[in-house]
């Protein structure tokens, strides 16, 4: 059987809020800080590995959207984010837009 965190990081795909935003509506969306790998955090949850996913959140490392995070992204639905699928959620890192002048 493949490694998971290989075929996961396969997966990776750039996707923008817009896009994710259905599953944002369904609660869905798990927001993973960048300094975590996100084909590991994948993983983790995929294999219902629960005592590294709560020390994540407990250090909060994951969670889910702010209210603050969900409002400016709706106000930029163009916004870009690295994701991976991992039924039933969508793990999502922010890219950051060096764009701005």
């Amino acid at each position: 059987m493949p490694d998971l965190r290989e075929k996961l990081n396969k997966d990776i795909a750039d996707i923008s809020w817009q896009e994710l935003l259905p599953h944002a509506k369904r609660d869905a969306v798990i927001v993973v800080k960048s300094e975590l790998d996100l084909s590991e955090v994948a993983a983790e949850i995929a294999q219902d590995n629960t005592s590294s996913v709560q020390g994540w959140i407990a250090d909060k490392s994951i969670a889910k959207p702010t209210v603050d995070q969900l409002s400016k992204w709706n106000d930029n639905p163009q916004k870009q984010f690295t994701a991976l699928i991992v039924q039933p959620f969508v793990v999502v890192q922010e890219i950051e837009d060096n764009s701005q002048n």
